[in-house]
């Protein structure tokens, strides 16, 4: 495993089940949490993505976001999950590249 000691991590759906499991086991390293809250930063919006990755400036990404809505709610609206959960991972990859 790399050596994350001083690096800006960014936990993409850090309140999560998944998320926040990951921060809860990453405090104890010699790192720095990023986090910030879907009411702060809309991850299906690109532009807005953009900016707030290049103020943060992470190390790292992890991806745990997603949008989530349980059984019913995915089998009524599939093709609103997967759009906006494509849109979100593509949104951080493509910024983590500095591509727009």
């Amino acid at each position: 495993m790399a050596d994350l000691a001083g690096k800006r991590i960014w936990i993409a759906g850090h309140a999560g089940l998944a998320g926040s499991a990951l921060v809860r086991a990453l405090r104890t390293s010699d790192i720095e949490l990023i986090c910030i809250g879907r009411s702060a930063l809309d991850l299906r919006d690109q532009s807005a993505v953009a900016a707030w990755m290049d103020h943060a400036a992470p190390d790292m990404i992890v991806v745990a976001a997603a949008k989530v809505g349980g059984i019913a709610a995915n089998m009524a609206a599939p093709a609103d999950f997967m759009s906006d959960n494509l849109a979100i991972a593509h949104n951080i990859i493509i910024m983590q590249h500095g591509a727009a």
